[in-house]
């Protein structure tokens, strides 16, 4: 079975309020579910995935701009009143809409740990340790991101270990992507991603870059021979 490894984008694109959704993550789980594929998500992903949503999807910020406008058109008779009186019944709608779903957020976010389909790991003793190397190395990352690059390194050489060689990391975070922005490979992380045997998609599909169809064959078996 393919094992799949995501973090927090995951969890605030499946989380967030259907507008805002990438529909392609829904798709992931759904995946998953049917067993197609085994999701890995790191426990610090599913904890502070809260306040992005909730910060980035506040109603009021995108429906008070669309009220700015629809005061000027009504002043200046750009837009009819009716228009303007069936908008911000709409507007309305969306925000109460937006507010009921953010509302049941915690509830979102905690069935996610009821799903068979997805592995939600704590850091371990090794993934402590990983991270401690990562935050003395000259290799810059932020905190949160070396506890999650941490976190999947070691949880994919623990799975390796129980004879589990289809890995991959779904990662849309330029931080953590193995190549720069112009598709360029980018030191440390390919050599430690290859060294965990992940390779790692720039999306929710699990398309691009596309994987050689031999690549996990071609893994060594022990990185410490490398």
């Amino acid at each position: 079975m393919q094992h799949v490894f995501v973090e927090m984008n995951w969890v605030v694109a499946y989380a967030a309020p259907a507008h805002h959704k990438v529909p392609a993550a829904v798709e992931l789980l759904s995946r998953a579910r049917a067993g197609e594929l085994q999701l890995h998500l790191p426990l610090c992903c599913l904890t502070e995935a809260r306040h992005p949503i909730v910060t980035k999807c506040q109603p009021r910020r995108e429906a008070d701009a669309i009220r700015e406008f629809l005061s000027w058109a009504s002043s200046s008779g750009t837009v009819d009143g009716q228009t303007v009186e069936t908008t911000r019944w709409v507007l309305d709608q969306y925000e109460a809409h937006v507010r009921s779903e953010l509302g049941r957020l915690p509830d979102t976010l905690a069935s996610l740990r009821s799903e068979r389909s997805l592995d939600i790991f704590p850091l371990n003793e090794g993934m402590l340790s990983q991270c401690a190397e990562l935050a003395f190395s000259d290799f810059a990352l932020k905190p949160f991101d070396q506890a999650v690059l941490a976190a999947v390194l070691v949880h994919a050489r623990e799975l390796w270990d129980a004879g589990e060689h289809e890995l991959c990391f779904c990662e849309l975070d330029g931080d953590l992507q193995p190549w720069d922005k112009y598709g360029n490979a980018k030191a440390p992380l390919v050599e430690f991603y290859e060294g965990a045997r992940i390779w790692v998609y720039g999306d929710f599909e699990l398309l691009a870059p596309e994987r050689p169809a031999d690549w996990s064959e071609n893994m060594t078996a022990d990185p410490a021979d490398e």
